[in-house]
């Protein structure tokens, strides 16, 4: 379950960035609408499907020059009073000297019960209004079911909802990935 912690005034990220730098490193915080909120410890099943599909992604993503980087956060010019961290990260370019990233190619949340209203809310809100993004995964862990969020002319974005028989299709990697493989090994 995530915590915000009691703060009475609303960080930016600049400050939000000095005061998650002297917590604890086993503390994993992020800022979703101005306020510090502290992330619980995944379910084994949800770490299964992160490292899962992460490992799908790379074999598809490092042959362009990507890489898939999981737990680092999300940071736009554009909206200062949030810094989410997604599940996954794939972004191209030099490595960051510091674990915020402004360009990423494809982020993914692994819907958990504690989170899930704000990955399917203020969360994706975000990821959309980030320019490089290009596509967006919101994939369950408690069924076969990955949404697949992907930017159109004209900053549209069109959503694609697959079951089990799907392939996420990446053309911006020049391949897909077979939804049945994210969820290997698992049962519903």
């Amino acid at each position: 379950m995530a915590v915000a912690a009691k703060r009475d005034d609303r960080m930016g990220v600049a400050e939000y960035q000095d005061w998650v730098a002297g917590r604890p490193d086993d503390e994993r915080w992020e800022l979703l609408d101005g306020e510090p909120v502290l992330m619980s410890p995944p379910s084994e099943r949800h770490q299964t499907i992160v490292f899962t599909l992460s490992r799908r992604l790379a074999e598809l993503v490092e042959p362009k020059g990507c890489r898939v980087v999981p737990g680092i956060a999300i940071v736009s010019r554009h909206m200062d009073d949030i810094a989410p961290i997604p599940d996954v990260v794939v972004r191209c370019g030099p490595i960051l000297p510091d674990g915020y990233a402004s360009d990423p190619v494809l982020v993914a949340e692994v819907l958990s019960p504690s989170t899930m209203s704000a990955d399917r809310g203020r969360k994706t809100d975000f990821y959309r209004a980030v320019e490089s993004l290009q596509v967006f995964l919101i994939v369950y862990q408690d069924e076969p079911r990955v949404e697949v969020w992907r930017r159109q002319e004209g900053n549209a974005w069109r959503k694609q909802a697959l079951g089990l028989d799907g392939a996420i299709e990446l053309p911006e990697f020049g391949g897909a990935l077979l939804v049945a493989t994210v969820f290997a090994g698992l049962s519903f």
